[in-house]
């Protein structure tokens, strides 16, 4: 979930889903709250924990944290110098999800359809969105983290896609580099009151429409693969003071200037596609 949040254009949600573990995330996420807080003093740490389900969100989020900051040069050097074969995995990889994510809908109808096919046209509509000039303003960033937590728990809607569109994702990205931690406890305080907000209105969502949610996180995933179309062309550069903000279109890999690394780009698409369905089985295994 830490890789893939670092790639504009890929959810977090997404992997999670996959892995089997969404629905315990999100149940997880809203037992943070007053309510168990109050069984440390009254019960022990030991009620509280498992209540929390401490341990769970514990290994989540040191995993995706070593994750973010063991790769995040890597990722930045790939998206510089390799990006075709990268975003081609990764395009292989939530081709994938709209199948794994639309199987789990237990009755499809009319409603199902509609929800899926707007889900679907709202996240190619956000993908089309000009990106923002990037901001190292305090309160804007605490803003960012806000939506952007918010977009990481959605399968198919990224958080890091939604810094982009907000103009926070270099700061951010640097802020990870450079160990500037001022710049990351604001987003994280950001997203932990995004976080807390949009999980109940998910789990409540999980509990009593549970097809009609799928079926909209479905479309979202699908409308979402507009934006890691591996092959495109820059129709405009802004710079703005140091940043650099790149408009661009897709195109067909025919049409693309430079080598379009096909070869490499259906191998890369192939093993993101196969590892969907690998985290499936080794996650069907474990429970």
């Amino acid at each position: 979930m830490g890789i893939a949040e670092l790639v504009p254009g890929v959810s977090g949600g997404t992997i999670a889903f996959v892995a089997g573990i969404y629905e315990e995330l999100i149940s997880s996420i809203n037992k943070v709250n007053l309510k168990t807080l109050r069984l440390w003093r009254e019960k022990g740490f030991k009620e509280f924990w498992n209540e929390l389900n401490g341990t769970f969100l514990i290994t989540l989020l040191l995993g995706m944290a070593i994750s973010i900051f063991s790769f995040s040069k890597l990722i930045s050097w790939l998206l510089e110098n390799e990006p075709i074969p990268l975003w081609s995995f990764f395009f292989g990889l939530v081709l994938a999800s709209v199948i794994f994510v639309g199987k789990a809908i237990g009755k499809w109808n009319v409603v199902t359809v509609v929800l899926l096919l707007i889900g679907a046209t709202v996240a190619y509509y956000i993908t089309t969105l000009p990106p923002s000039a990037n901001t190292d303003s305090l309160p804007f960033l605490f803003f960012s983290g806000a939506l952007a937590i918010c977009a990481m728990i959605l399968p198919g809607i990224s958080g890091s896609f939604i810094l982009v569109l907000l103009g926070s994702y270099k700061t951010v990205l640097d802020a990870v580099d450079e160990k500037d931690f001022k710049i990351l406890l604001t987003v994280a305080l950001g997203a932990l009151f995004g976080l807390l907000s949009f999980a109940k209105l998910l789990k409540w969502m999980f509990d009593h429409q549970k097809n009609i949610i799928l079926a909209v996180l479905t479309g979202f995933i699908l409308g979402s693969l507009n934006k890691i179309w591996p092959w495109k062309h820059v129709l405009e550069t802004k710079t703005i003071g140091k940043k650099v903000i790149i408009i661009d279109e897709n195109i067909s890999p025919m049409s693309f200037e430079g080598e379009p690394q096909i070869a490499y780009a259906i191998v890369a698409a192939l093993i993101g596609f196969s590892l969907i369905f690998m985290l499936e089985k080794v996650a069907s295994k474990k429970q």
